[in-house]
């Protein structure tokens, strides 16, 4: 007798195979890999195994260059690549030029391992290339989409760059007085773009997610957030400490006060969000702390440049790999337990690295412990993610691109 209902279990649709058109098909998808890899593998370097580091750069030169330029100004470069398209309905690179700027960024992590100042020229010369390349594919759709919001991205790439290559000049010459002015100053331009990203994306997504949220976008308020910060930028390679400290105290507090007015305890439930939330906290704090160190009221500049960069950068940039990817990728606006996981580990990373900063018994215990939390954390989002950015988004398998549709 032939039955008349058969019930099976639902079987979950399958993963389309690896593939190396959709790797290279928008720029998040191999930086943000590049990126958190590096990340995790550098601070590994850095923390354990600090005689491997046989560069010109060498020790802390070499940490704090990498964390800056190959760690979160990569991920900026992949999440401005991709979100470029959105903002113009252009694909600013894909394939194989994708590829060749992947290449050069590879090319400069491995010659800054290298002894030897050919080694460091020739590692200059491709990250170089990198930044710059970057910015004119990012200038090539904007100004001819004439996307007048954005006509600045591509000049504040330009000038990461350009103080990138003057860190790199004065460590050739071995003016190691230079140095750190010019990491801050490049510090303070990442900030600047950071600030840029935030004020137009956690608005967006919050009111996406949260049903019934009203933020506002706070439009008026970015021209003054922007002029404080290009003035403390522009005070610093003056060497004029108190418009410095008043140019970053300005966007710091502005930073808080955007925060309050998207209404933090609404997205409490939501860790996609609050995570942007807390990093956003964290660079506003640090900005302020900036302040106080340019006021001469903290002493060392390792606390202001650690909250900036791991309070505020590393936990925005978690946040930001998580979401942007779960939306490209076609996937579910859901977190899971590992991007939870992950989250705490880099709060829990960015808390000890402060810890460590403190002199007691406890800070090289402090700072191990750290670059354990930094390491599992991004390595747990390589876990998750790594799958998904090498393959074709499901409703793409086997089909051509969809274009990119403006928003």
């Amino acid at each position: 007798m032939t039955p008349l209902l058969q019930i099976e279990e639902p079987r979950a649709a399958p993963q389309p195979a690896p593939e190396w058109k959709a790797f290279m098909a928008m720029g998040f998808r191999p930086l943000y890999l590049a990126g958190c890899l590096w990340a995790a593998l550098s601070v590994a370097l850095w923390v354990y195994a600090p005689q491997w580091l046989t560069g010109q750069l060498g020790g802390v030169l070499w940490h704090a260059h990498e964390m800056l330029w190959a760690f979160v100004a990569t991920i900026a470069v992949g999440f401005l690549l991709t979100a470029a398209g959105n903002w113009t309905g252009r694909n600013p690179l894909e394939g194989k030029p994708l590829a060749a700027l992947c290449a050069l960024w590879c090319l400069a992590r491995i010659a800054f391992l290298l002894p030897g100042m050919p080694a460091l020229v020739l590692g200059a010369a491709a990250e170089l290339l990198f930044f710059a390349g970057a910015a004119v594919a990012l200038g090539r759709v904007i100004y001819a989409t004439r996307s007048r919001r954005n006509y600045g991205l591509p000049l504040l790439l330009l000038g990461l760059a350009v103080v990138d290559g003057l860190y790199l000049w004065a460590a050739w010459q071995g003016d190691y007085g230079l140095l750190m002015q010019r990491f801050y100053a490049g510090l303070l331009c990442m900030a600047i773009i950071a600030l840029l990203i935030a004020r137009r994306v956690i608005p967006f997504f919050a009111m996406r997610a949260v049903a019934g949220l009203d933020i506002p976008m706070l439009g008026g308020s970015g021209p003054w957030q922007l002029g404080a910060s290009g003035l403390a930028l522009v005070c610093l390679l003056l060497g004029w400490q108190p418009g410095l400290a008043l140019g970053l105290a300005v966007a710091g507090l502005l930073t808080l006060w955007q925060l309050l007015a998207w209404k933090p305890w609404a997205v409490r439930k939501v860790p996609l969000l609050w995570v942007l939330y807390l990093g956003h906290a964290g660079l506003g704090v640090g900005l302020l702390v900036a302040a106080a160190q340019a006021a001469g009221w903290v002493l060392r500049l390792a606390w202001p440049v650690h909250v900036i960069g791991v309070a505020g950068f590393a936990v925005l940039i978690m946040g930001m790999v998580t979401r942007t990817a779960l939306g490209h990728l076609g996937r579910p606006l859901r977190s899971d337990a590992s991007m939870v996981a992950a989250y705490g580990l880099v709060i829990a990373a960015a808390v000890l690295r402060l810890l460590a900063l403190w002199p007691t018994a406890l800070s090289l215990a402090a700072l191990h412990a750290s670059a354990l939390a930094w390491v599992l954390g991004f390595g747990l989002y390589l876990w998750r993610f790594a799958p998904l950015l090498i393959r074709p988004r499901v409703d793409q398998a086997g089909q051509g691109a969809i274009p990119i549709r403006r928003r």
